[in-house]
């Protein structure tokens, strides 16, 4: 289950996905080993975030 950060997190980042930058969204997911909301997105699948426990996202690239 999602933290309240997570959520707060995943709705500003979903809006500037679909809204302003125009990529559709393929999949969100919770990794239940690590509890990230994990995100795969764009037209070829290319974008892929990952939003952390306490509400900080990452491109997954660290």
């Amino acid at each position: 289950m999602p933290t309240a950060a997570q959520l707060e997190s995943l709705y500003r980042v979903s809006y500037q996905l679909t809204y302003i930058m125009l990529q559709p969204i393929h999949l969100i997911c919770v990794d239940r080993r690590t509890g990230n909301v994990y995100i795969l997105a764009g037209h070829d699948e290319e974008l892929e975030f990952q939003i952390l426990p306490n509400g900080e996202f990452t491109d997954g690239q660290s």
